[in-house]
């Protein structure tokens, strides 16, 4: 294709685009020369550059290792990117980030480690020296062709089908996703992606799982009464179990749950002893939740507790000053030490 546009000379008249006259030469080092007055542009320009070229090396890196079998440090892979964006600042360089076209043309013709890179900058030094016209009638369609044939392979038809088949939410993220990248570019096809992925995160946080626990025979500690009708209740003790983070998003949900919880106990309520293992973390409009929700129980004449609440979580508890709200007898080690504690107050049995 190259020899046809140049023999026709067809970029002229035919109009196609060619990659056009290349620099010729090394660039020589040179420091930087940069006034106060630009380092605010150039600190919110870098800051921006730098989140893009994260999120495109962390994405691509992945994915070749996912289909390659082998584990990438992201850690290692941005000192990587930083340094040589740091060395390139010096020779008048691009920003340097991972390329989601010729990473696939290179593992299409064989690539299989980073000696590619090498022996590729080695090849365009030379090129720069001795020829830098060659490839001046290259057609830049020829190098489109030559990216969606390697990009072709990356496209996992029996992944999307799978993801389809068992969680139709991610199937409909992927296909955004790629739809993004299509029509808007690579960078801003995966950031809708990543967006429409916190999203979807943060809604199911807002209004996670929760039950009221009750005890099975022949099976230990406490379960779901909806998953488990046969569990029998406690008079009194309403056991409730939330399934995330306590959050801006979800504290009224989580206040609301329990007060439901107590409102349709089959007994007047004594206790609410909030299992609270699968809580990770209470934010600071949270833990004023949690106030609140105390606040309202004791006013109905009920005891709040925790259960098998994470140090961690107590130590964001005692930040917030709770502890000296609620006391250290608040907090049982595990759901069974709270009911024992509870029986021995009241001396009530378990009841359907």
């Amino acid at each position: 294709t190259t020899i046809a546009v140049t023999y026709f000379n067809l970029s002229a008249t035919a109009g196609i685009a060619v990659v056009g006259a290349m620099p010729q030469g090394l660039p020589v080092f040179q420091i930087p020369s940069v006034s106060y007055a630009e380092l605010g542009y150039l600190f919110a320009g870098a800051v921006a550059v730098a989140l893009v070229s994260f999120a495109d090396m962390s994405t691509l890196s992945h994915a070749f290792a996912l289909r390659a079998g082998y584990e990438v440090d992201s850690n290692q892979e941005s000192i990587a990117l930083g340094a040589a964006n740091i060395a390139t600042g010096f020779f008048q360089g691009f920003p340097i980030t991972s390329s989601a076209s010729r990473t696939p043309v290179a593992e299409s013709a064989g690539a299989k480690t980073q000696i590619t890179g090498v022996v590729g900058a080695l090849c365009i030094a030379l090129l720069l020296i001795f020829a830098p016209s060659l490839l001046k009638n290259l057609p830049q369609a020829a190098l489109g062709a030559i990216v969606i044939f390697a990009c072709i392979k990356l496209v996992e038809i029996k992944g999307v089908a799978r993801l389809y088949k068992l969680r139709r939410g991610e199937f409909v993220l992927s296909i955004i996703c790629f739809l993004g990248v299509v029509f808007m570019g690579v960078i801003k096809g995966i950031f809708i992606a990543v967006g429409i992925a916190l999203f979807a995160f943060i809604w199911r946080a807002w209004k996670p799982y929760n039950a009221v626990l009750g005890h099975v025979d022949g099976l230990k500690s406490y379960h779901d009464i909806t998953r488990h009708p046969e569990a029998r209740l406690i008079d009194g003790l309403v056991l409730f179990r939330w399934d995330a983070p306590l959050f801006f998003a979800n504290a009224e949900t989580f206040r609301d749950q329990v007060l439901r919880a107590v409102a349709q106990a089959p007994t007047s309520t004594r206790w609410v002893v909030v299992t609270a293992e699968p809580i990770t973390d209470v934010d600071i409009t949270a833990a004023d939740m949690l106030e609140d929700l105390d606040e309202k129980l004791h006013t109905a004449g009920i005891e709040l507790f925790f259960a098998e609440m994470k140090d961690p979580v107590k130590d964001t508890l005692k930040c917030y000053g709770l502890f000296a709200r609620f006391g250290t007898d608040t907090f049982f080690p595990t759901i069974e030490h709270a009911v024992e504690r509870y029986i021995e107050i009241y001396g009530t049995k378990k009841k359907m």
